[in-house]
């Protein structure tokens, strides 16, 4: 009986191998759609997949968006602040005192399975390193993860442009090729999100990033933008948000972002 078995779990590899990649990729599509990428079969389904095919970046993302759904949680915290993660609380009552209790709905994560799912998009970003999609997924994570502090999430993102300005890589998104202002918008989705994070934080993220990006190409206004925002908004210097504004007019005269800006910069000196 033993011997039989023996011999079972040494011709599974080769039963496995008899699927194809591709239909591997057709079943944990139709999976998928059925349940979700962390729901029931899926996670049955991916191993079978690896152990086939060990190398297939599709089956690494799949892993990683698996072990990321089943990672992530969330639960209702009282957090004593107007807004957090840049929304509005789901509740706001009043306590003894008739002061506002604000109750956030917040993303969790177990922590075992959050790095398996960075350790499978790690090897699919060293399998296909000019996958800009992987890039982005990782960094999306990390960032969910982080929450209100982004610090891992903002060094991904500054390793990220790094990476781009010292080799040009030919990047890819889903087999399509990737131009340089597509490159430079995913960019400034993560000055966005840590903008709109609105912790001190993610303030800094945002600054940093955005000057890392203006070196880069100093003829994008988005990024100049950025930096009177974060002067304007962050720091209340109207003075030196005023400067990048400019800045950005004298590149582009019909920058709407920096016309607008510089409206309520002098609306409130005159105040």
């Amino acid at each position: 009986m033993k011997k039989m078995l023996i011999l079972a779990l040494m011709c599974l590899p080769f039963a496995l191998r008899s699927q194809t990649a591709e239909q591997f990729k057709a079943r944990y599509d139709n999976q998928v759609r059925s349940v979700g990428p962390g729901g029931v079969g899926v996670e049955y389904l991916l191993d079978q997949w690896s152990a086939a095919y060990p190398d297939d970046t599709r089956m690494l993302e799949g892993k990683f968006s698996c072990y990321l759904e089943k990672a992530r949680s969330e639960e209702i915290q009282i957090i004593p602040s107007e807004r957090y993660l840049g929304r509005k609380p789901v509740l706001t009552l009043k306590d003894s005192l008739g002061r506002n209790v604000n109750y956030y709905q917040v993303p969790v994560f177990n922590d075992s399975l959050f790095r398996m799912s960075q350790s499978s998009i790690d090897k699919a970003i060293a399998l296909s390193p000019e996958n800009l999609k992987f890039r982005l997924e990782k960094i999306s994570a990390l960032a969910s993860y982080e929450k209100d502090s982004p610090d891992m999430a903002a060094t991904a993102v500054l390793d990220l442009v790094d990476y781009d300005a010292g080799r040009r890589p030919a990047w890819t998104f889903d087999g399509a090729a990737v131009s340089r202002a597509d490159f430079e918008s995913a960019i400034q989705e993560f000055c966005v999100l840590f903008y709109r994070t609105g912790s001190p934080n993610s303030y800094e993220a945002f600054r940093i990033l955005s000057e890392r990006m203006m070196k880069v190409n100093p003829k994008n206004t988005l990024f100049v933008d950025n930096l009177g925002t974060y002067w304007l908004v962050a720091r209340r210097d109207f003075k030196k948000a005023g400067k990048y504004y400019k800045k950005a007019l004298k590149i582009n005269p019909e920058d709407a972002v920096a016309s607008a800006n510089l409206d309520i910069i002098a609306k409130n000196k005159q105040k």
